[in-house]
């Protein structure tokens, strides 16, 4: 198959592709080149109450099958994944703009979610526990929560989907999804790959349309069970609000402002290979890039100079050419919200060491930034960037680099280089972030749990805990 096959431009429910019921549609822009590739539903309340009442009924015969056939379909899909990964990752490129090379990672790392899945499917373990009365015998089992509804970003809409379909699937529970507007054939791709493994009608359950009416049924229909989000912090929280009604469980992995600390005793080179990785990633489009580059004062310059000449160095263009490393910004707005970033530190003492606006391409093209000078008034020590800029400030102490990475009400993810192994448990204990990255930049991964404190969320994917979030646990209580 290729991209195309994978492309639908209808709804997924019930097993069945539809349009909006009032025929309405959202054109879906390619931000390489600002073209229109195509158009989705734009879908509402009476869809997602439509979508909801499927996953219902699906739940009911899907929540008793046993872990052993959930855990082989799942094995079935992880293969269908990748036996189309070129095909998902030009559609992903497509839509979404980063170099073909991150959307195979992306689409590899979508199959990575389902196979780790797949195999916790079969360990969702309970207890017995010793009882007080001797003619009784206390057991704990566990059981899917119910109807999933799951709501996705246009930064990773493949992975951030399978790190919630697969435990979903895995448990028993049946989904109701609603990708990001900017890019949803990804997520539309997950229906074609139900329909080609054989998931029953309604297990999954995928539309396109408005955040608010399909987010507000989501959250007040007492059918649903649990909702996972992952998205800003802002809308994080008027999900929980609208949820607290019904009482729902939720998952929420919002915003983050992740800080990169290089210490004077680090490597150098292996620190800016790091911060290459951390922040130019999908155009520095990612909850856990680093928000805020902390160098101290003895190799500050050092680092700001080799950091900005490896920036100067990265291939930016369409995320089909070859050797390109850095795509295109998702739209106009992010561009103008980059650029404000950028003209704010210059005009509060701020310096442009390479790079400082829209790359020569034109169009959503930004340069890979590099700003030294950066200080605490700037707007990017207080706010998630979104783009390719890296401000890096300069610190003293150990004590005040900790504090400075801590002075945000976000704790998602933090780096941080040292070749001291005391200062590696004394900063990554006091940091207080739900992820620490060690003289490493990228530190996602299947196996391990993702997720933050304070408001960068509540819960974790992935891993072995990240099954828990989609199972009730139940107490019984025999009597003989």
């Amino acid at each position: 198959m290729n991209w195309a096959d994978f492309k639908r431009e209808a709804n997924f429910i019930d097993g069945a592709w539809v349009p909006a019921d009032s025929g309405a549609t959202i054109d879906v822009t390619n931000p390489a080149t600002g073209e229109v590739i195509g158009t989705v539903p734009d879908a509402g309340t009476v869809e997602t109450k439509r979508a909801i009442a499927a996953a219902d009924q699906a739940f009911e015969s899907f929540s008793r099958t046993t872990a052993d056939e959930r855990a082989k379909m799942l094995r079935k899909l992880h293969a269908a994944i990748m036996d189309n990964q070129r095909a998902l990752a030009e559609l992903l490129t497509i839509e979404q703009g980063k170099p073909l090379a991150e959307s195979m990672g992306e689409v590899g790392m979508s199959a990575a979610y389902i196979l780790w899945f797949s195999e916790e499917a079969r360990r969702v373990y309970g207890d017995t526990i010793p009882s007080p009365w001797g003619e009784r015998r206390i057991l704990v089992t566990k059981q899917p929560v119910g109807v999933v509804a799951a709501i996705t970003p246009w930064n990773f809409p493949s992975s951030m989907l399978a790190r919630k379909i697969g435990p979903a699937l895995a448990t028993g529970c049946t989904s109701v999804v609603k990708p990001a507007t900017q890019t949803p054939y990804s997520a539309l791709a997950w229906g074609v790959l139900a329909e080609k493994v054989g998931y029953p009608a309604g297990v999954v359950n995928i539309l396109t349309g408005s955040a608010s009416q399909i987010g507000g049924e989501m959250t007040t229909n007492p059918t649903v069970r649990k909702i996972t989000f992952t998205g800003s912090t802002p809308v994080g929280k008027i999900l929980m609000k609208q949820a607290a009604d019904t009482v729902k469980r939720v998952s929420m992995e919002l915003g983050g402002n992740a800080p990169f600390l290089i210490f004077d005793d680090a490597d150098l080179n292996k620190a800016v290979e790091g911060a290459i990785a951390s922040k130019y990633r999908n155009s520095g489009q990612t909850c856990v890039c680093a928000n805020r580059f902390y160098a101290q004062a003895g190799i500050y310059d050092a680092f700001v100079e080799k950091f900005a000449a490896a920036s100067a160095k990265l291939k930016v263009g369409s995320g089909l050419e070859e050797g390109v490393v850095q795509g295109p910004l998702i739209d106009d707005k992010a561009v103008a919200k980059t650029e404000g970033f950028v003209a704010d530190a210059l005009a509060k003492g701020g310096k442009v060491v390479t790079g400082g606006g829209r790359h020569e391409r034109g169009g959503q093209f930004f340069q890979p930034t590099v700003i030294a000078n950066a200080s605490n008034e700037m707007n990017f020590a207080r706010e998630e960037i979104f783009g390719p800029v890296a401000p890096v400030f300069r610190f003293e102490t150990e004590e005040e680099a900790v504090r400075l990475a801590n002075d945000t009400e976000f704790g998602l993810a933090c780096y941080f280089y040292t070749r001291d192994l005391g200062r590696a448990f004394r900063v990554s204990e006091a940091l207080r972030y739900g992820q620490v990255g060690i003289n490493a930049g990228v530190i996602t991964t299947e196996v391990a749990p993702f997720g933050g404190v304070k408001e960068s969320g509540i819960g974790r994917e992935g891993s072995k805990y990240g099954i828990e979030e989609y199972l009730d646990m139940k107490y019984v209580c025999l009597s003989f």
